[in-house]
């Protein structure tokens, strides 16, 4: 199916994009979210027509990013799990857990936009943490796991 992208889409294009996905892709999650639409003649000059109010908009979400993302910049959050005697969770700290810790300290954050690179924490101590809050705009931090103390 041709797409004519909203707004930029990693590993897929940038605003403006007409690109070519699969018609599943497109129907359940692209047009949907209203990051695409399909790219009919009339569409597309639809776009054309509000190409600077949507990158002006794109701009403003950037912005926005990079602003929390400055904030976040070699942050530490330090989040309590029950743990056995060596060093090892019970359970595990995921993205989730990051996420509600980082919004709790004023840092609105998504758990879609925290990575974890090698899965979630299982053992206690400091691990880095990367924090996506745009597509153009990766920070790390830095999430200190430590036994809970009952």
């Amino acid at each position: 199916m041709q797409i004519i992208l909203l707004e930029k889409v990693g590993k897929l294009g940038d605003l403006g994009d007409v690109v070519k996905v699969k018609d599943g892709y497109a129907r359940n999650f692209l047009i949907p979210t209203k990051q695409a639409r399909r790219a009919t003649e009339a569409a597309i000059k639809e776009f054309e027509q509000r190409r600077a109010e949507l990158e002006k908009v794109a701009a403003e979400k950037l912005a926005a990013a990079k602003a929390l993302g400055e904030s976040l910049a070699g942050k530490t959050v330090r989040i309590a799990q029950k743990a056995g005697v060596d060093g090892r969770l019970f359970g595990s700290v995921t993205n989730a857990d990051v996420a509600e810790a980082l919004t709790k300290s004023n840092m609105a954050v998504a758990k879609a936009q925290v990575r974890m690179p090698s899965g979630p924490l299982k053992t206690v101590g400091e691990h880095t943490v990367s924090v996506s809050p745009h597509h153009d705009v990766v920070v790390e931090i830095t999430v200190q796991v430590v036994a809970q103390v009952e």
